[in-house]
């Protein structure tokens, strides 16, 4: 044990380095996205992330917002517990068979205005699990889908990336209605 202790004082940690994007790139980008947010909503934006049977690789970038390096709760953009306080449900994975009326409910449960975004490829048509007897395919089999980010699994700025860009269609779309 006494070995044990002097070599981990002797070797460097280990540690993984961070992202290569910059500080400043990520708060442009989230300051843009919260923006957005107040300009459409008045508000900041809600996110409800909806976990539909995926491996759970896009949940593990999509938590990372969360992180010291993102943060993105510094620009007001949260993850809600409940589906009444969201404006946005982040749906990951395939729909199981298992979660398509929780999925449905879900949305139901969601207040006008209200987008889907399908994060990842499984949640765009069901990836690698399409065919599956316990799968249904992609989200947009159960309810309408306003956006989709692809990869497996997109990394965190990409997603911020989707959220700004939809937002910036639905504020586009208003000033259209509006004018």
């Amino acid at each position: 044990m006494r070995k044990l202790l002097f070599e981990s004082l002797i070797r460097p940690a280990l540690t993984e380095r961070p992202p290569l994007a910059s500080n400043a790139a990520v708060d442009e980008l989230a300051r843009a996205l919260d923006g957005a947010a107040r300009k459409r909503l008045g508000r900041s934006l809600a996110i409800r992330a909806v976990d539909a049977g995926s491996c759970n690789g896009c949940e593990l970038e999509m938590n990372a917002l969360n992180n010291a390096f993102y943060d993105i709760e510094r620009f007001g953009i949260r993850f809600v517990a409940s589906p009444r306080h969201a404006d946005v449900l982040l749906v990951t994975g395939p729909v199981t068979k298992n979660m398509r009326e929780a999925l449905k409910r879900t949305y139901d449960a969601t207040p006008n205005p209200k987008w889907v975004v399908a994060l990842g490829d499984c949640a765009r048509d069901g990836g690698c699990f399409a065919g599956s007897y316990a799968v249904v395919r992609g989200v947009s089999e159960v309810v309408p889908v306003d956006l989709h980010i692809p990869g497996c699994p997109p990394p965190p700025i990409e997603i911020l990336r989707g959220l700004l860009a939809l937002l910036e269609r639905v504020n586009s779309r208003a000033g259209v209605a509006q004018g």
